[in-house]
């Protein structure tokens, strides 16, 4: 079955390859006339401030060593040409050890404009992160409760009365993904450049059945992430894309990421390729409108920004520890090695989340352990073999710099 623009808006690694096919067959959501949730004026200046020099002296010369670094160079180049990834940007950062960071292949299939470092990249998924954080700092001001149910806030959600915030981050509410509507991925497809309202995708999936009761299983559903940004604006009575700015994107110090309105893309920015069309045919999604995905992963970042982005999100820097606590209890997703908890993954000791979405994927991980972090960002989301590009990606990163830590994300797409 081909793939379709909704299950790679997944892009965790665990549910990277095959999650999001039996996702396929379920999604829910309702609809409900708003305005476009679109972020503020911040959100589109960003310009070309990536390339401020701001990492400058961070990956001194020698990085982790002449025999390690060529390995990676190597394992990197491989991969790459094995799963038809144009262009990579990979920075690996080893406290005592060193760091790693290299742009290989292209950022342009037409031009043949080589990678660069500094590029902008759609982040996809990764956006769960920031949306969760928000949540979780609502519930550390004590507005609301994890366990309070969906219908608290937000009417009309199939079985709200008991799907509570928490089965909603954990991914275990039982909602009907709203990008598993046959109609959804076609009226997406038909017009990729077209604005949704968080309701107008809910919708999509509201129209469908339940497919478990809450709490009994894991289930990747984007529509979860769209009702936990409505609560967020509920409660805190300001835009999400403000609220993330303000109490996430500042205080984390992440002043090259952003919640865009539209389709803007900050400069520089490499073009991105996926397959996900109506024939299947490869095209260039670089400018396509990605507010079908809002609060689960419209979101752009960059390199420095996303290693800063995975310490503060696997440490907890923005959250009490007991809320920390509370979001690092991952539970069983069904897939080995890697388990889910609110918001984030972890896969054989690495903390955080990757991003897929069309034209775009990214891996954003910390490991405790050895306070290593790891940073992929690829321009296609084209899969090969059954899996998505990142995943191999990483995978053979870890098994080359962290053999005893090896980012698993090792299923196969039926």
């Amino acid at each position: 079955m081909r793939r379709t623009p909704y299950r790679r808006l997944f892009a965790a690694t665990l549910l990277a390859a095959s999650v999001l096919a039996p996702m396929a067959a379920t999604s829910a959501t309702t609809v409900h006339a708003t305005t476009p949730h679109a972020s503020t004026p911040h959100a589109s200046t960003v310009g070309a401030a990536s390339v401020d020099g701001h990492d400058k002296g961070d990956c001194p010369p020698g990085g982790l060593g002449p025999e390690l670094t060529a390995r990676l160079d190597r394992t990197i180049e491989d991969v790459r040409r094995q799963a038809g990834i144009p262009g990579a940007v990979v920075g690996l950062w080893m406290p005592g050890r060193g760091c790693y960071v290299r742009a290989s292949g292209v950022a342009d299939t037409v031009t043949r404009e080589p990678m660069f470092k500094d590029t902008f990249v759609r982040i996809g998924s990764e956006t769960k992160t920031f949306t969760v954080t928000a949540l979780l700092q609502l519930v550390d001001d004590r507005r609301i409760r994890l366990d309070d149910p969906i219908s608290k806030y937000i009417l009309g959600v199939p079985n709200g009365h008991r799907i509570t915030l928490r089965h909603l981050a954990e991914m275990r509410s039982g909602l009907f993904p709203y990008t598993a509507d046959p109609d959804f991925n076609h009226d997406l497809l038909s017009d990729p450049k077209r604005s949704f309202t968080p309701w107008e995708s809910l919708a999509y999936g509201f129209r469908h059945r339940n497919t478990f009761e809450p709490g009994q299983q894991f289930q990747y559903s984007n529509s979860n992430l769209v009702l936990l940004g409505l609560v967020i604006e509920k409660v805190s009575g300001h835009k999400l894309a403000d609220v993330i700015h303000k109490r996430v994107l500042r205080p984390a110090q992440l002043h090259h990421t952003l919640f865009p309105e539209g389709a803007e893309f900050p400069e520089p920015h490499a073009r991105g390729y996926t397959d996900q069309t109506l024939n299947g045919a490869i095209a260039d999604a670089t400018d396509w409108n990605p507010s079908w995905a809002w609060a689960a992963g419209a979101m752009i970042s960059e390199l420095h920004d996303l290693r800063r982005w995975a310490k503060v999100l696997a440490t907890g820097e923005l959250l009490s520890p007991e809320t920390q606590a509370q979001r690092l209890k991952t539970l069983p997703t069904g897939f080995p090695g890697t388990s889910y908890g609110l918001g984030i993954f972890e896969t054989n000791g690495w903390i955080g989340h990757n991003g897929s979405i069309p034209g775009y994927e990214t891996v954003t991980v910390y490991l405790p352990s050895q306070k290593a972090t790891l940073v992929i960002m690829i321009n296609t989301d084209v899969t090969s073999r059954g899996q998505e590009p990142s995943t191999p990606l990483a995978r053979a990163i870890t098994a080359v710099a962290t053999p005893g830590n090896v980012y698993d994300g090792a299923v196969v797409t039926p």
